[in-house]
């Protein structure tokens, strides 16, 4: 009998409740997911932002004439004009024939060692077989970015008593030229935008969507041009 009410006591004794708090590493994951939650909605949102101005910037047209159109460069293909650089070019040349400016400035240094041309005296040798004088061409050989074409060809203008430029790209570079020529001071610049056909839309839209950050960033640390 005594050994039945022992085994009772001893059952009946304190019952060891688990502890149901979470544990660390679940609110860590929770903060971390948060986190990374947070972070795809802004970038969704940066990227929002960069494609509206890109967009908007497609209706830039020439509305006067000018002193000057700056082509801005691109690649050469065996030390000629890629099919994209002549989109620019011809949009240029279309111009010129049409009496908006009397003189280019084509921009672009050595996008590649092993070529013989830079961007530029590819661009001039087009521009010329096209039948526009070489007189009427100004070379602008050491560019390798935006900011350098639009700098460069800016003291080329200066040099020439220029005072208005016309600055020729595709619609998706508008946005950044824009924003790179008020930045280094154009007055009133104008611009002649080339259609993207020998590209893909999307995919340059997605690299100048890189571009066009990096420049944002950059001009937080260069000297105001204006």
């Amino acid at each position: 009998m005594e050994d039945d009410k022992r085994t009772t006591a001893f059952q009946a004794g304190p019952v060891h409740i688990p502890d149901k708090q979470p544990k660390r590493g679940g609110r860590w994951k929770r903060k971390l997911g948060l986190a990374l939650l947070i972070g795809c909605v802004l970038f969704g949102l940066w990227v929002s932002y960069i494609q509206i101005r890109i967009g908007q910037a497609e209706t830039l047209k020439l509305e006067h004439k000018t002193d000057v159109a700056i082509v801005l460069g691109a690649r050469l293909w065996n030390n000629k004009p890629s099919p994209a650089l002549k989109e620019r070019l011809d949009a240029a040349y279309s111009g010129y024939k049409q009496g908006d400016y009397p003189r280019l400035i084509v921009s672009g240094g050595l996008d590649d060692p092993q070529m013989k041309l830079t961007e530029a005296e590819g661009m001039a040798e087009y521009l010329e077989q096209r039948g526009v004088p070489k007189a009427d061409i100004l070379l602008e050989n050491e560019a390798t970015s935006t900011y350098e074409n639009l700098l460069f060809s800016q003291r080329i203008m200066q040099e020439h008593d220029m005072k208005t430029a016309a600055i020729v790209t595709h619609q998706f570079h508008g946005a950044r030229a824009q924003d790179i020529a008020e930045f280094l001071g154009y007055d009133d610049p104008q611009f002649v935008l080339a259609p993207t056909q020998a590209l893909n839309v999307w995919q340059t839209r997605g690299r100048e969507t890189l571009a066009f950050t990096k420049w944002l960033f950059d001009k937080t640390s260069l000297p105001d041009g204006k």
